[in-house]
C-alpha cells in the first residue's frame, strides 16, 4: 500500500494535515505509518508559492531519509537546480528574467538567511529521481512519455540528473532537453490564434494537453487538461501533431501532478480513466492538497482519495 500524494508547493501545514489523515504520526521527528509496509510517493513540487517552502521540505526529506517516503523530482525543483547553476561562461541557466524570479521567490526569501541549508537541499534535489516504476504502477511528475523515459532509463544513472546533465539539457536543446521537458513539464501543442493568459497573466501559445489520449480527430478544447476560456474548438491541425505517442489504455497505473486540477463545489477529485490518475488539485492555488491511496487494485477507484482543503 502507498500514497502518492500531489504538489505541496510550500504548504507544509496542509502537507501535515494530510498526513496525519491519512494515519501518519510524527516521531524521532519524521513521519511514518503504523503499518511499516505503507510509505508515501511524492510526486514533485514541493516548493514555490507557498508559504512555508524550508518546513516543507524539512517533512519531506526527513521522511526520505528514514524510507517512510519516496520522493520524485518536480519542474519546480529542475528549475530551482537551474535558476542557481551556471553554465561554462558564467551565466545561469535559467535565466534571472522578472517571470522566472517571480515564480522562485518565496524560496529565496525563505532561505535568504540560510545559505548553507539551500545548498544543501539543491544538492538533495538531485538525488531525486525523474520517476517511479514497480510491477504494477507508475509514478512521474507531469507525463509518462513512452520515447522519452526510455531514453531517460538509457541515458541516467539511476534515473537522476547530475550538474552535468543539466547543463547539457540546457545548453544544447537536445534529445536529453526534450526527455526532460516531456517528462518534468509535459506535452504542449501551438494553440492556433492569440493564444491565452496563464493564472500569472502571462501570454502563452501553446497549452498542455493530455498526453493520454489520442489527438487525432479531437479538438484543441477536448485536449487541454485546463479548461481554457475562448480555447478554438476546432479540430487540431495534423501539421502541429509532431508526436501522438500516448498512453496505452491496457498499460499500468500512472500517477502524476502538475495539470493545477480544482474541486469544484459539489464534486470530488476523480480519476481521468481506470489507470490514469492527476494528483494536482491547486493547492498553492486555495485549492486542495490530494493523496491516492493505491493497493494494487486492478482498475483505479474514486473511492481512494484523501484530501484537504488549503487553509
Amino acid at each position: 500500500m502507498i500514497d502518492l500524494i500531489g504538489d505541496i508547493h510550500g504548504h507544509a501545514d496542509e502537507l501535515e494535515m494530510l498526513l496525519k489523515k491519512l494515519g501518519y504520526t510524527k516521531e524521532h521527528k519524521f513521519y511514518s505509518h503504523p503499518n511499516p509496509d505503507r510509505k508515501v510517493l511524492f510526486v514533485g513540487d514541493y516548493i514555490d508559492r507557498g508559504p512555508k517552502n524550508r518546513e516543507t521540505l524539512e517533512i519531506v526529506k526527513q521522511m526520505v531519509d528514514n524510507g517512510t517516503a519516496i520522493a520524485l523530482m518536480g519542474n519546480h525543483e529542475y528549475n530551482a537546480l537551474c535558476f542557481h547553476l551556471k553554465d561554462a561562461n558564467g551565466e545561469y541557466l535559467r535565466e534571472h528574467s522578472e517571470k522566472n524570479i517571480q515564480q522562485h521567490i518565496k524560496t529565496i526569501e525563505h532561505f535568504k538567511d540560510r545559505p548553507k541549508e539551500f545548498k544543501m537541499y539543491l544538492e538533495w534535489f538531485k538525488t531525486l529521481p525523474l520517476f517511479y516504476e514497480t510491477e504494477t504502477f507508475r509514478a512521474v511528475h507531469a507525463c509518462w512519455d513512452y520515447n522519452s523515459i526510455d531514453y531517460l532509463k538509457k541515458n541516467l544513472e539511476n534515473n537522476k540528473l547530475t550538474d552535468a546533465f543539466i547543463r547539457e539539457s540546457e545548453t544544447e536543446k537536445g534529445a536529453l532537453y526534450r526527455a526532460i521537458e516531456n517528462t518534468l513539464k509535459g506535452k504542449e501543442i501551438t494553440i492556433p490564434g492569440e493564444g491565452f493568459l496563464d493564472k500569472y497573466k502571462h501570454r502563452r501559445n501553446e497549452m498542455r494537453f493530455k498526453w493520454w489520449e489520442d489527438l487525432k480527430n479531437k479538438t484543441y478544447k477536448e485536449m487541454s487538461v485546463q479548461e481554457i476560456k475562448n480555447l478554438p474548438n476546432i479540430k487540431i491541425d495534423s501539421t502541429s501533431i509532431k508526436d501522438n505517442n500516448y498512453y496505452k489504455k491496457d498499460d499500468k497505473m500512472v500517477f502524476f501532478g502538475h495539470y493545477w486540477l480544482e474541486i469544484k463545489d459539489g464534486e470530488e477529485p476523480a480519476v481521468f480513466r481506470d489507470n490514469i490518475c492527476c494528483l494536482d488539485y491547486s493547492v498553492a492555488k486555495e485549492g486542495h492538497l490530494v493523496a491516492y491511496t493505491f493497493d494494487d487494485e486492478l482498475t483505479l477507484d474514486n473511492k481512494n482519495f484523501t484530501y484537504v482543503k488549503n487553509t
